[in-house]
C-alpha cells in the first residue's frame, strides 16, 4: 500500500490535523517508507513461533488471600455502635 495526499489529507481531516503543503511533502515520504519497513514484517516466516502475549513471567509476589473476620476490629475505635453495625443518623 502506498500512501498519496488524498489518503494523507483523509488522515489529517480523521485526526483534526492542518497540514499545509510543505508539511504533507515532508510527511508522504516518511510515512510511505515506514509502511515499507512494516510491509518486510509480512515475509517473516513465524510458522513454528508460538504467540508470546507477555514477554516476561508473570509471577505474583504478594501472600495469598486469607478470609478473615475482621468486624471487630473495624469496630474497635469506633464510638458510634450498636451491638455489631455502625450506628448513624435515622434516615426519615
Amino acid at each position: 500500500m502506498k500512501i498519496d495526499k488524498k489518503i494523507l489529507s483523509a488522515v489529517a481531516n480523521n485526526a483534526r490535523i492542518k497540514l499545509n503543503k510543505k508539511e504533507e511533502e515532508e510527511l508522504l515520504p516518511q510515512l510511505n517508507e515506514i509502511l515499507k519497513i512494516f510491509s518486510q514484517l509480512q515475509g517473516v516466516n513465524t510458522k513454528d513461533v508460538e504467540p508470546s502475549f507477555q514477554p516476561l513471567q508473570v509471577k505474583n509476589v504478594f501472600r495469598e488471600d486469607k478470609v478473615e473476620s475482621c468486624k471487630e476490629d473495624v469496630l474497635a475505635n469506633v464510638k458510634n455502635k450498636e451491638d455489631r453495625y455502625f450506628k448513624g443518623p435515622k434516615a426519615l
